[in-house]
């Protein structure tokens, strides 16, 4: 009997306790920062609600800024204490910051980070990789984007090398009823990040030249480095009247307007190209510089998500961070925003066909990421910033790609000093 009422004594203490933890879990609200506001409705409508069914009493409200104004506007309530429990990630040396000032939490621990190779975490640790401080979620990958329907008229094969690339383009711009490629240089970013880092992989072999780079044993001034800028230089021909005032949204007109023929892209584009276009369109990896070569793309770490250290819901968020760190995240956020790619171990099949092409090259291709994310854009000049201005003079011809490399040498070795010996 004694034994008996102890039981029931330790029963009782228990659905007590489970009571209250269920009590005080009812009252958590998590609030998520982020700069991606055109996924608010699937965030919204699909993870948020798969989330709070499996987790009752956790309730999570997406709160995204503006892209342009999220860095400003997040460290701005970091350091006034009003950022929300959920901060998503930039990678590499934004979050890193963050890091360092002791502004996210260490997750090196979290239930879920097994799911994740060394290489998907590196873009949200320290530099010696003892510390991770955001579950990552999805990289994008870059490459071009065109019109089957502009292909099948004209005749054109998808090129696989940069001969056969300028062929095609010199094809469609001689039949005159599209514009070759959409792209403008008007914002800069975009002539560097669906120019000069698409296409540059394949010239300095990714992540080889990547980290050479960073090591001091390559500069910016090496053949590897400036070709590039060469063959962008060549592009202007093919980007339409007027491209130096084109703007980024703009060029996605032209191009699912069904006024331009090729659209160097990013695979982020991909959701909403379906939703615009009104014709069936197909992708190509960069392509490389002569027959036989090793290919690489740009598959570039791009986002994640980690805990605000001075959360006062730190066990509820790290209850969601969880989640996302698992295979039913990756499956419902890689389907619902095709063109942002898990970077769980677990295999996502994808079911959107353009999203799949892009996928396909990373068992073709060498993966790397952008060139100035890691490391080698932490002082001034901001090396990945320089990169836009020059990427863009470059095409508009105000700037020879010799001069464009040396400036951007200078200023690294300003500053960098692995690159000043």
């Amino acid at each position: 009997m004694k034994f008996a009422s102890l039981t029931t004594l330790l029963m009782g203490s228990t659905v007590l306790v489970g009571s209250v933890a269920v009590a005080s879990a009812q009252d958590v609200t998590l609030t998520i920062e982020s700069w991606r506001n055109d996924d608010l409705a699937i965030w919204q409508e699909q993870l948020i609600p798969a989330f709070e069914e499996a987790n009752p009493g956790i309730n999570v409200v997406f709160s995204p800024s503006a892209p342009t104004e999220y860095n400003a506007a997040l460290n701005a309530k970091l350091d006034a204490g009003s950022a929300g429990d959920l901060i998503t990630c930039r990678p590499f040396d934004a979050s890193l910051e963050l890091f360092n000032k002791g502004q996210l939490a260490d997750l090196s621990d979290l239930p879920g980070m097994e799911n994740f190779s060394d290489v998907a975490k590196s873009a949200w640790q320290t530099d010696d990789g003892s510390a991770t401080f955001c579950v990552p979620m999805a990289s994008v990958i870059h490459g071009f984007i065109y019109n089957k329907d502009a292909f099948e008229e004209l005749g054109l094969e998808v090129p696989q090398t940069e001969e056969e690339f300028f062929a095609v383009l010199d094809k469609i711009k001689e039949d005159g009823t599209y514009i070759p490629m959409a792209m403008g240089t008007k914002d800069l970013w975009e002539a560097a990040t669906m120019g000069y880092q698409n296409i540059g992989p394949n010239y300095w072999k990714g992540e080889e030249g990547r980290l050479a780079l960073i090591q001091g044993e390559q500069k910016l001034t090496d053949p590897q480095w400036v070709e590039p800028y060469e063959t962008l230089a060549r592009w202007s021909d093919y980007l339409g009247d007027g491209f130096e005032a084109q703007s980024y949204p703009d060029s996605q007109n032209l191009f699912t307007l069904g006024r331009a023929a090729i659209y160097p892209a990013g695979s982020w584009e991909i959701s909403v190209f379906n939703e615009q276009a009104d014709f069936e369109m197909g992708a190509f990896p960069p392509p490389v510089k002569a027959e036989g070569d090793t290919c690489y793309i740009s598959d570039h770490t791009d986002i994640a998500i980690g805990l605000n250290a001075a959360s006062p819901n730190a066990e509820a968020a790290k209850t969601f961070l969880s989640w996302v760190a698992s295979p039913e995240f990756a499956k419902i956020y890689a389907n619902a925003l095709p063109g942002f790619f898990s970077l769980s171990s677990t295999p996502v099949e994808m079911e959107d066909p353009l999203a799949k092409e892009f996928v396909s090259w990373r068992g073709q291709c060498e993966s790397t990421i952008r060139s100035t994310y890691q490391i080698l854009s932490r002082g001034t000049p901001n090396l990945e910033n320089e990169t836009w201005v020059a990427s863009a003079n470059v095409i508009n011809g105000t700037e020879t790609p010799e001069e464009a490399a040396q400036r951007l040498q200078e200023g690294l070795e300003s500053w960098y000093e692995p690159q000043q010996k």
